[in-house]
């Protein structure tokens, strides 16, 4: 254990609101008697990646949770808003802190504001410690054989590997001290809708690292067995839903391995169900360093035969597919899930992806853009990574002849319906031979439904055989770099 080196100290937190497994936090209680835990809320919505509205109503939930567990331990959460510099000013100014504790960020406007910070507070001789803590490796620690950073995932996956992914996990502090400075109270920050949106993201979260942890416990129990097979199944609940929890950090990559770990005996070579899981921890991971090493993927084609590609300018086909009322199921369950619970089935992302990028040829930016407010898991890294994949213009991109085929991705991942008429209640009464593909159902069938396909629900906005051919076609045309 460190000697006391100062007085008090603050830890500043940003997307780490968690207790334990903090490092920021673990060592400024270690090397301080007081320890001052803040929470500055920025206005940055001038920012083109200011949060979203969903991430906006996850944030308020989670700090109220984090203040709940802060009080138990007898500390208490101050809560300021504005720019961070002046605000740490004001704060020191207030406590008498001596050092500044943070664990770090790496998207480049935020290394750009903390390398700021940590040089105004040095010339008042206030050191600050930061600490990797939201990923599994800090980006630039994993580099291929060239010192290079790696551009396809299998190689740095193997990388990530031999270089361990069990790692020792820190305890939360037994007891914190009040302190007495000025706070805001959470409504002060507003963060919640001004219209009252959000009573579907309240039925369906919890925020919080004592639900996280809930959560995990349940999937290494209940669903880890069988997630190989039924992560591909959006009407069950067949995957761990932790992805928000992690983009805010109330829990850690290395909380959620070491938990794997001890409820398997994980050999990655054997394809089993807690490798499978490991690798979509381990895609987070290599979208982190991505952005870290190409920080343009948030709005250019890492593959730069995509510059000049010509995505259709079509507002009320871009509005069609945000509102599900696109005439395709799966399509538009996926959108309304999305729209309703701030969160949509993994597999789903892919085939509303790949409809709005190669089908209606409308430019992934787009999309990029509607998820990152209607997400309460909106990750910069993995949203950016994740459409830039799917539209075929990313690093390792999915290849882009493979569009995915909504009738036949819904017939084979939702056969019995389940997802389909959970959202779409008008389509509910459809026998499942027609539920997949309505437009086809013959008009003595929906007078025994009562629905009227083309009035109660569209018909397809769009033609999949034809807008197929065009993007494939497109894509022939691209120019060839050398």
């Amino acid at each position: 254990m460190s000697h006391t080196r100062y007085h008090s100290s603050i830890v500043w937190l940003r997307r780490d609101l968690r207790l334990s497994d903090n490092p920021a936090l673990y060592h400024a209680c270690q090397q301080s008697q007081q320890v001052i835990i803040v929470y500055i809320h920025a206005d940055d919505d001038d920012s083109p990646w200011a949060m979203g509205s969903a991430s906006r109503w996850w944030l308020h939930h989670s700090l109220t949770a984090l203040q709940q567990q802060i009080s138990q331990l007898g500390g208490r959460l101050i809560l300021r808003s504005g720019p961070a510099h002046t605000t740490l000013d004001s704060l020191i100014a207030e406590s008498g802190a001596e050092a500044v504790f943070w664990n770090r960020r790496y998207e480049a406007a935020h290394r750009e504001q903390d390398r700021l910070v940590q040089t105004q507070l040095a010339q008042q001789g206030v050191p600050v410690h930061d600490y990797q803590s939201g990923l599994l490796f800090a980006p630039g620690t994993v580099l291929n054989k060239e010192g290079l950073p790696f551009r396809v995932f299998t190689p740095f996956w193997q990388a990530c590997q031999k270089l361990g992914l069990s790692q020792t996990l820190l305890p939360a502090p037994a007891q914190l001290h009040t302190s007495t400075i000025n706070s805001l109270s959470l409504a002060d920050l507003k963060l919640l809708p001004s219209i009252s949106w959000g009573q579907g993201l309240q039925a369906e979260w919890q925020a919080g690292e004592a639900q996280a942890h809930r959560l995990l416990q349940a999937f290494c129990e209940q669903a880890l067995n069988d997630y190989p097979q039924a992560r591909d199944e959006p009407g069950i609940n067949g995957t761990s839903r932790l992805s928000p929890h992690l983009a805010f950090g109330e829990i850690t990559p290395r909380q959620i391995i070491n938990a794997l770990l001890e409820h398997f005996i994980c050999q990655t070579k054997d394809g089993g169900a807690c490798d499978h899981y490991l690798r979509e921890l381990g895609w987070r991971e290599f979208a982190h360093h991505c952005l870290y090493h190409f920080p343009q993927m948030t709005s250019a084609p890492l593959n730069r035969r995509f510059a000049a590609f010509p995505w259709r300018h079509n507002p009320a086909l871009l509005r069609a597919w945000q509102q599900g009322k696109t005439g395709f199921p799966i399509i538009d369950a996926g959108m309304r899930q999305l729209w309703h619970t701030g969160w949509m089935h993994n597999r789903v992302r892919m085939i509303v992806a790949s409809f709005l990028t190669k089908n209606a040829l409308i430019d992934w930016r787009l999309g990029a853009e509607w998820f990152w407010d209607t997400l309460v898991d909106a990750d910069l890294a993995s949203n950016s990574f994740n459409w830039q994949w799917v539209a075929g213009c990313g690093l390792d991109a999915a290849p882009y002849f493979r569009i995915f085929n909504p009738v036949t991705q819904s017939e084979k991942l939702d056969a019995h319906g389940r997802y389909l008429r959970r959202w779409l209640p008008e389509l509910s009464t459809l026998p499942a031979k027609w539920l997949h593909q309505p437009w086809k159902t013959p008009e003595t069938i929906q007078e025994e439904c009562s629905i009227r396909i083309g009035i109660d629900y569209p018909t397809p906005i769009l033609d999949l055989g034809s807008t197929r051919q065009q993007a494939l076609l497109l894509h022939k045309q691209l120019p060839k770099l050398h």
